[in-house]
């Protein structure tokens, strides 16, 4: 793949999580009913760790999904680098929030385990994107010496 498919992938992949993200902070600030096969996503939206520093983790995905979606809308190293800083972030806070729903919460959350795939692409696309910047670097200094 090509820096620029990459890019649309990790914008698509973003776009996505966001949607995810939207829902999830309609229904806290709503009061809806979540939508949900495994029954959990109430327990987790409940739960102490829907909010970090006192945010909600959804506000808090809708941002970072967001950025995410910023750093695909450029071309170079340092939007890649960027992407690729904040999905690993992304990533260890989604792990985070993963062992906390299995073992501390005791419920899954459908929403949230979408968004941790949806993060997971992220991280493989925007490292992918990054190795094949950097390669294509490497390759025009070792051809200008």
């Amino acid at each position: 793949m090509r820096e620029p498919q990459l890019r649309a992938a990790v914008g698509v992949l973003a776009l996505a999580g966001a949607g995810i993200a939207a829902y999830l902070t309609y229904t806290r600030y709503s009061g809806a009913p979540i939508a949900c096969a495994t029954g959990g996503c109430e327990t987790v939206q409940q739960s102490r760790y829907a909010l970090i520093a006192g945010i909600p983790v959804a506000v808090l995905g809708l941002v970072g999904y967001a950025a995410l979606f910023a750093t695909a809308l450029f071309r170079g190293v340092t939007a890649a680098t960027a992407g690729v800083g904040l999905a690993v972030v992304a990533l260890a806070v989604s792990a985070y929030l993963l062992v906390a729903q299995l073992a501390l919460i005791h419920a899954v959350c459908q929403w949230c385990l979408a968004s941790d795939v949806v993060v997971s692409l992220i991280a493989v696309a925007a490292v992918w994107r990054y190795l094949c910047l950097a390669g294509l670097r490497a390759t025009a200094l070792r051809r200008s010496s």
